[in-house]
């Protein structure tokens, strides 16, 4: 191993799958495999006690998610840079890893190109994503409960009516507002309603 090369630790399941990534990031001069991993525990535990530069994981892990070994691997602090590698291409999932502290997103189906380009890039520090890969928009951010609240908001109901109609109490529409104003960064109900009827959430012929 170069001591110059990029450390790279591998997590999937799929034994096959994973045997043939390492073989391709082996053959990349400036790359080396220091570690892999079938489920997220082992993972976990391997990148802590020796943390690679670069960590290369599927979401669908047994044991631990990708989602979760992420996350566990921030909350401790792990110094690594992370790429998803993953079947999902929603951009909801997206949004998901790339929230949990992943800056790459990579595809599975992408050219094997595109592998070596991803790590090399987020070991840089820079992000990547696939090019089927984008994040959520805003409105895909929100809950399915929030959009109710909004298009509500939008139709110029106030927190009580809606807590009302939703069957829910005006201190709980009041605190979904404050969600969906802090997810869309929009800060009063005017700029909500003008979001709305852009989005096609509500009808401005209709209110």
């Amino acid at each position: 191993m170069s001591a110059a090369a990029v450390r790279v630790y591998l997590v999937e399941d799929h034994t096959i799958v994973r045997q043939g990534l390492v073989a391709l990031l082996e053959q990349a001069p400036d790359l080396a495999v220091s570690g892999q991993a079938g489920d997220g525990r082992t993972a976990l535990e391997e990148i802590l006690a020796d943390p690679p530069d670069v960590l290369l994981c599927d979401l669908a892990l047994p044991g631990l998610s990708g989602l979760e070994l992420i996350k566990r691997l921030k909350a401790e602090g792990a110094p690594c840079k992370i790429v998803v590698l993953s079947m999902y291409h929603d951009p909801v999932w997206v949004q998901r890893a790339l929230d949990a502290g992943a800056i790459g997103y990579l595809l599975k189906g992408s050219g094997v190109s595109d592998v070596v380009t991803a790590v090399r890039a987020v070991a840089r520090g820079e992000g990547f994503l696939s090019p089927g890969a984008r994040r959520a928009e805003q409105s895909e951010a929100l809950t399915a409960r929030e959009r109710e609240v909004l298009t509500l908001l939008a139709s110029g109901h106030t927190s009580k009516e809606i807590g009302g109609i939703l069957d829910i109490s005006p201190r709980t529409a009041e605190h979904h507002r404050a969600r969906i104003m802090s997810k869309l960064q929009i800060g009063d109900v005017a700029g909500l309603t003008r979001y709305a009827i852009r989005t096609g959430l509500v009808d401005q012929n209709l209110r």
